[in-house]
């Protein structure tokens, strides 16, 4: 019996045209340029969890537009509020997280049943966007401890240079500003590890120092 809590998603045909679309609108004004796409799993296989810092409200556009999976995001609860944009980004695959307890519980609820239905989840484990310097907040466990409950590796991916594009505190995305998503090796975590709060956090500061470690950082203007 099918699972009433799953996810629908949409035909592949409408997320290749979207990905067309979104491809070149992002040549277009943000000269976006990828690096380590073969780091990325061959579409058929298991399902995976991205990591990821986070610049900019396009960064899940960005990052999926090469992955050609079923895919779900983790977004900022009030986006879903936003005229147009909440039941776009809810049809796409976005739930909602928020900063109380019940909340957090229902969406690392959600993200695990996703990975365990094959999909690929997307994840910022700031928690928010940063600002123009682009300097990295520190990162959450909650992605790690997902990706141990649901026995998923980790893609770790860098958003580089979108902080002179939309970063906190700028209401609308500058153009003509160049961003690159570097994709890097995945990172597999031992089936016997993430038990304790110890782990969790080592694999975290783990996780944030291959992330930062190709950040090549652009100065706010």
């Amino acid at each position: 019996m099918k699972d009433p809590n799953s996810k629908k998603y949409p035909s592949q045909f409408l997320m290749d045209l979207l990905r067309l679309i979104g491809y070149c609108i992002s040549v277009t004004f943000w000269f976006i340029r990828y690096t380590g796409r073969e780091n990325i799993p061959p579409n058929d296989s298991d399902a995976y969890l991205i990591a990821a810092n986070h610049q900019t409200y396009i960064d899940p556009v960005w990052i999926c537009l090469p992955i050609r999976r079923r895919m779900r995001f983790m977004a900022f609860d009030k986006a879903f509020n936003w005229r147009f944009i909440g039941p776009l980004i809810t049809y796409l695959g976005a739930f909602p997280v928020s900063l109380d307890v019940g909340g957090t519980l229902r969406a690392m609820k959600t993200a695990v049943r996703t990975l365990e239905e094959g999909a690929v989840l997307t994840v910022f484990p700031e928690g928010a966007r940063e600002f123009a310097d682009g300097e990295m907040f520190p990162f959450k466990t909650g992605a790690v401890r997902i990706a141990f409950e649901a026995g998923v590796p980790i893609l770790p991916v860098t958003v580089s240079g979108a902080n002179r594009i939309w970063p906190q505190g700028r209401k609308y995305p500058k153009l003509f500003r160049r961003v690159d998503i570097i994709y890097h090796p995945l990172l597999e975590l031992p089936a016997s590890s993430g038990d304790s709060h110890r782990d969790l956090e080592s694999w975290t500061n783990d996780l944030r120092q291959i992330i930062a470690s190709d950040q090549r950082l652009s100065p706010g203007d």
